[in-house]
């Protein structure tokens, strides 16, 4: 064979590579989606032995028993939600060293949460902290304790907004409640003293309520801490698709979290940006410290906003731990990542608050 049959044969295998790779390519394409095989997946190995031991301890996530029955009328939703607005405070504000106490502000129910050892970095500034639940949950005393984690790790006096929630207080009522109380720090504090956030429902509220402030001609806050944020109420993110069962936090978009999106837009566009962030001009947007978990479903949600932010020009810290579902950080407050999650958004803050 000489060597310009050979080259010849070699091109014609390529060019025959190259159609079926094109072939595969646009059947791809043409489908709805993949169906996958069973799999089993292990407790994540690379990370502390207190998150493997937690997660290996849970049970499988199951979405059908998980939730059990999503409430079908407004006292359903009232009865789930004072379930959990009473838990003490007392043990956990004794564990991270704070005080609490309840206030309100402008006809805000807030909770006012100082360290016992302040940090002398963080004197003049104030956390300003929306709590998570999907807008429907986490309210009453439940809307502190991440408040009070920070508070206590980072060492900064915080302002917990226990903000309204539906059935009775539909959107736009959580954001309206969150800019009651920004107005209220802005006459002690300047904004830029001032960091906004919180986790899930809590980070996407933060994110929203920025747009507003920025809608009001109001000067936006220092820094924003997005825990792994509910930036897009509709259902997206590949996350939501790819994490499904595999989060034991949120297991699956059907079921609660579709019921609490609906119920609290309360039929306004779920695009729109004050419920879904992403979706938002984050021209002007402070700097913004990002949490999720490669297990997390909520990991799209935080990635494309992170994405976004940077082409509009934010400064953005964007921190994935690996194994962790949705807000583990939370709840497995006694692991190294929760630690270092907590120790990274003060130094982050230290970095970008005056």
């Amino acid at each position: 064979m000489t060597q310009n049959s050979i080259r010849f044969l070699t091109i014609g295998r390529l060019a025959v590579l190259a159609v079926a790779i094109f072939a595969i390519s646009t059947q791809v394409i043409a489908q709805d989606g993949w169906t996958l095989d069973a799999r089993s997946v292990p407790p994540p190995a690379a990370v502390s032995k207190e998150l493997h031991d937690a997660i290996a301890g849970a049970p499988k996530p199951d979405a059908a028993t998980q939730w059990g029955m999503i409430p079908d009328n407004d006292d359903g939703w009232r009865a789930m939600q004072n379930a959990t607005a009473m838990m003490p405070l007392d043990p956990m504000a004794e564990q991270f060293g704070v005080s609490v106490e309840k206030k309100v502000i402008a006809g805000v129910t807030v909770f006012a949460i100082t360290p016992k050892e302040p940090s002398t970095a963080h004197a003049d500034h104030v956390f300003l902290h929306v709590h998570g639940g999907g807008y429907v949950l986490g309210g009453g005393n439940g809307s502190a304790t991440e408040a009070i984690m920070a508070a206590g790790t980072i060492g900064m006096t915080s302002i917990s907004v226990d903000y309204r929630m539906p059935p009775d207080h539909p959107f736009p009522a959580a954001v309206n409640d969150t800019v009651t109380v920004y107005k209220h720090l802005l006459k002690s504090h300047d904004a830029n003293a001032i960091v906004i956030g919180g986790t899930s429902a809590g980070g996407g509220l933060a994110m929203a309520a920025v747009h507003r402030f920025k809608e009001l001609s109001l000067d936006v806050p220092g820094a924003i801490y997005a825990g792994t944020p509910w930036a897009d109420l509709t259902k997206t993110g590949d996350t939501l698709f790819t994490n499904e069962g595999l989060d034991r936090v949120l297991v699956s978009y059907d079921g609660l979290l579709d019921a609490a999106a609906k119920l609290y837009a309360d039929g306004t566009d779920l695009k729109d940006p004050l419920l879904s962030p992403v979706y938002g001009d984050f021209a002007g947007f402070p700097p913004t410290y990002f949490v999720t978990g490669t297990r997390d479903m909520f990991l799209s949600d935080t990635v494309r906003t992170h994405r976004k932010m940077r082409a509009a020009g934010v400064i953005v810290d964007l921190n994935v731990y690996e194994g962790m579902s949705h807000a583990e950080y939370l709840m497995v407050a006694a692991s190294p990542e929760s630690r270092d999650m907590f120790t990274g958004l003060g130094a982050f803050l230290k970095q970008h608050l005056p």
